[in-house]
C-alpha cells in the first residue's frame, strides 16, 4: 500500500459511495418554477412541503398539483 492510498484510508476516504445522482439545481429550479406556478408563498403549509418534503424517506409528493 502506497502512502497515499494509506492516508486515504486513515481519512475514511478510501471508499466513498457515489451520490443518488440528484441534481441539486434542477431539483431547486423546478420547485421554484412550480412554487411561482401555482403562486405558492413563503411561509404557507403548501411552501413548507414543497420545499422540506422528503420523498425518498416519507414517499410524500412534494409537487402534487403538477401531473
Amino acid at each position: 500500500m502506497d502512502e497515499l492510498e494509506r492516508i486515504k484510508k486513515l481519512a475514511g476516504v478510501d471508499n466513498i459511495q457515489p451520490s443518488m445522482g440528484e441534481n441539486i439545481s434542477q431539483i431547486a429550479t423546478a420547485k421554484a418554477e412550480y412554487q411561482r406556478k401555482h403562486k405558492i408563498r413563503a411561509g404557507d403549509p403548501e411552501w413548507f412541503k414543497l420545499w422540506f418534503a422528503q420523498p425518498k424517506l416519507t414517499g410524500e409528493n412534494p409537487m402534487p398539483k403538477n401531473k
